[in-house]
């Protein structure tokens, strides 16, 4: 069984990925600790940082202030090579999967692994793809099975996000990130979705860190959420603790996201909880 990592952020600052320098930071002084196999949902309005703080834990953002600490190391501190060794161990789902269109999903699938391989498997994979079985069974937990050979551009978009996130199955990754996963799927594939990858992780013991817009799907499927708004910790929480009226406060002048985003009650069941019932006026 793989082994989780472990997070630790002291009073953390970070810009957006597409900010300018002198841009305001999008993430505040943000102190968090999240243990190695621990499941941690975030919410909050846009804008809140929630993709700048996956960027930065995925070492793909250097902080503007503060520390971040992976299993007690400071990706930064770190030389050139062990910190593309640290980036190896870190998988990042963004919103929109980079998958080129051309590309069968096999090929799609398999380039998780490429942390982890030689020039010279990887390019000996390209031509005669090898692990064709976890490839499978990685898409196959997503209903893809059949979508194996297939090439990218002739599926539709909530079947590539969902190739996006069987490549998390077969990567060498200890601590998933994942970027609002479920923003082309109806409610009864999210919660399908949500519910394989929550648990593809706790048999592997790996971290999982996903940001979520759908409030309901988070609130059912993972035992720990952090609230986001403007870039600061809002709360830090057990889900059962989430209640309507922290979530008012949370999405204050953002009722719509929160009421567009919530899933449907069918939806919500099946994750194995009951909705929130949430009325702003």
């Amino acid at each position: 069984m793989a082994s989780g990592m472990a997070v630790a952020l002291d009073a953390l600052m970070a810009r957006h990925p597409a900010a300018s320098r002198e841009a305001p930071p999008a993430l505040k002084p943000l102190s968090l600790a999240v243990a190695a196999g621990e499941q941690v949902a975030v919410i909050g309005p846009s804008g809140a940082g929630k993709t700048t703080l996956l960027h930065a834990l995925a070492c793909a953002l250097r902080p503007s202030g503060g520390a971040l600490r992976l299993d007690d190391r400071d990706p930064w501190a770190l030389p050139t090579r062990s910190l593309q060794s640290l980036r190896g161990e870190l998988f990042l789902a963004p919103q929109v999967p980079p998958l080129p269109p051309r590309q069968r999903v096999i090929t799609a699938v398999l380039a998780a692994r490429l942390p982890r391989q030689s020039l010279l498997e990887a390019l000996r994979s390209l031509i005669l793809p090898t692990g064709i079985g976890a490839a499978h069974a990685a898409l196959a937990r997503f209903d893809l099975g059949e979508k194996l050979w297939e090439r990218v551009d002739r599926i539709s978009g909530g079947e590539r996000q969902r190739v996006g996130l069987a490549r998390a199955l077969v990567s060498p990754g200890r601590l998933w990130l994942v970027d609002e996963p479920l923003s082309a799927l109806d409610p009864a594939r999210a919660a399908g979705a949500i519910a394989t990858l929550t648990s593809a992780a706790r048999e592997r013991g790996i971290t999982l860190v996903a940001t979520l817009h759908q409030v309901e799907v988070a609130l059912a499927s993972f035992p720990r959420i952090v609230g986001l708004r403007n870039g600061e910790l809002a709360f830090d929480l057990p889900a059962a603790e989430v209640s309507r009226e922290r979530l008012a406060r949370l999405y204050a002048q953002h009722e719509h996201e929160l009421a567009a985003w919530t899933a449907e009650p069918d939806a919500a069941s099946s994750a194995g909880a009951q909705p929130v019932p949430l009325c702003f006026r």
